[in-house]
């Protein structure tokens, strides 16, 4: 699964919409238009996307989320998000738990909605940080079915 996919499915799980999306992007420091966020969602017939998605435009658009869900505290400067360069799959699991809000039980919740069994110590071991000894990289079929419960629990 690359960045594209992430993002296209990410988008459909909370039904952003188009000049959200623009805005997301600036919130993350990344200037896009509406017509680059269509090439980045868009495949063409032979399922390629029209615009590849870097990774730290995608992580750019993770930390726009987090502070268009989480909000800029009043008087506080801008947030400035580090840039990890880790494992996509990873920081997208992270971030969006961030941005929502959710703790362990609630993405413990949304796998199993989907029938995606994971122990607490394993999504833990997801979410610790790269170079932790108990630090584990989480494979495409956990994001797949995290983003598949997402789009379960916000769209219905």
């Amino acid at each position: 699964m690359d960045n594209n996919d992430r993002l296209t499915r990410l988008r459909y799980a909370l039904n952003i919409k188009d000049n959200d999306m623009v805005e997301i992007f600036r919130l993350g420091g990344a200037t896009v238009t509406k017509k680059q966020v269509r090439a980045m969602t868009k495949r063409d017939e032979e399922g390629v996307y029209e615009k590849e998605l870097a990774d730290e435009t995608f992580e750019r658009f993770l930390n726009g989320m987090i502070t268009s869900q989480r909000g800029v505290q009043e008087g506080a400067p801008e947030p400035k998000f580090e840039l990890h360069h880790g494992n996509a799959n990873n920081l997208l699991l992270k971030k969006v738990k961030i941005a929502l809000s959710l703790t362990g039980d609630d993405m413990l919740e949304i796998l199993d909605s989907v029938e995606a069994r994971i122990s607490k110590s394993e999504l833990g071991a997801v979410l610790r940080k790269e170079g932790h000894r108990n630090y584990k990289e989480c494979g495409d079929r956990y994001v797949r079915n995290f983003l598949k419960g997402l789009a379960l629990r916000y769209r219905g």
